[in-house]
């Protein structure tokens, strides 16, 4: 348990240094779109690992695909444990050019029981509107394994019904992206803050003049590109997004109670609040008492189970916070009731609701 409070206290204590940030890594660039793309493909060389003939979208698949090989099969013939029907989905960037290559996500649709070693066929992705973009096919990283004897015995290690083709993509048509419109950009914050996006504009003007950067609202920042800079775009760009930023954002702890993980962010404070900590152990221990017969009465020996609890009350404690103005101050304060991060989730919860807790509350 000391351990896993010190870990906190080290969560905590990094989470309270705050260091600028390139635009780069908190922004992106009007232009820099992204594409979700999402295609139907067959993985075969499977060891019998592969869709049961109960999938009948499987066996459709294979029948059409080799009636483009000129080869006629009834589907009543089709074999297919050494195929999976799968689902391959990537996302693009408008900075692919044709011939840009990438990785695909490949997904098991029907009753296979691994992709393990499997070849993923040429499978056209496209968008949302269905316009293709690109095309994937390659050998299947799985990552683990999973198999399983005729005696029932199984042994497995991660998840083998879905693993990636490392550049299996490859780009056929580039997404449409405009960087420049009326010779201004646009810089929007993935984590929209009003003060984060204000100092990202202060820190543009800073560099490259007064009017240069406008804040829109919590997200947007409008930058006019210097006239001297026009004819060199890419060259304004990257010094841009190099530029650092103080960054600001909303006071937050996150809460797991799966896992029993507590990250606070900065500007995480207490108000003045007592705090008492105490638990109860019972426990019911079991005594037998054995009867026996008095000589030639003919009577039975006789056991009875005499149950005792005892009930134990930890010492408890109680703590008065004054008021932390800082995460190492609350840690500190936790740590002094020596609690695990469990029972500390519990005393998170409760001073939000008692409003002692100047922070948002996040349960993951």
């Amino acid at each position: 348990m000391k351990h896993l409070l010190k870990t906190l206290i080290l969560l905590l204590a990094i989470s309270s240094f705050v260091y600028p940030q390139r635009i780069k890594d908190i922004a992106t660039i009007s232009g820099d779109n992204q594409e979700q793309v999402i295609g139907y493909g067959l993985v075969v060389g499977l060891a019998g690992t592969g869709d049961s003939y109960r999938t009948q979208f499987t066996m459709q698949s294979i029948t059409s695909m080799l009636k483009r090989f000129g080869i006629t099969v009834p589907q009543t013939d089709v074999k297919t444990r050494n195929v999976a029907a799968v689902m391959v989905t990537a996302s693009l960037n408008s900075n692919y050019k044709p011939g840009a290559k990438f990785d695909v996500t490949v997904s098991s649709m029907g009753d296979a029981t691994s992709l393990l070693g499997g070849t993923l066929l040429m499978t056209p992705l496209s968008g949302i509107a269905g316009e293709v973009f690109a095309f994937a096919q390659g050998s299947i990283s799985i990552g683990g394994y999973d198999f399983n004897t005729s005696t029932g015995s199984r042994v497995s290690k991660n998840h083998s019904l879905a693993g990636r083709v490392p550049q299996g993509g490859v780009m056929k048509l580039a997404l449409e992206s405009e960087y420049v419109t009326d010779r201004q950009i646009s810089v929007y914050l993935r984590m929209p803050d009003l003060t984060t996006s204000n100092n990202v504009a202060k820190s543009i003007n800073a560099k490259f003049g007064d009017s240069a950067a406008t804040s829109i609202d919590a997200s947007e920042i409008r930058v006019n590109i210097p006239t001297d800079r026009q004819t060199n775009v890419v060259n304004f760009l990257a010094e841009l997004e190099a530029l650092t930023v103080q960054t600001d954002y909303v006071a937050k702890v996150v809460l797991n109670e799966r896992t029993g993980t507590v990250v606070a962010g900065t500007n995480v404070q207490i108000k003045p609040v007592s705090i008492t900590h105490g638990s109860l152990n019972i426990t019911i221990e079991n005594y037998p008492i054995v009867s026996q017969p008095g000589a030639f009465s003919n009577g039975n020996t006789a056991v009875v189970n005499n149950l005792i609890p005892y009930a134990q009350q930890d010492s408890t404690n109680t703590i008065a916070i004054s008021g932390a103005s800082n995460v190492q101050e609350v840690a500190s304060a936790l740590n002094s009731l020596k609690v695990s991060p469990k029972e500390i989730i519990a005393i998170f919860q409760a001073l939000k609701e008692a409003g002692a807790l100047i922070a948002e509350l996040v349960i993951i």
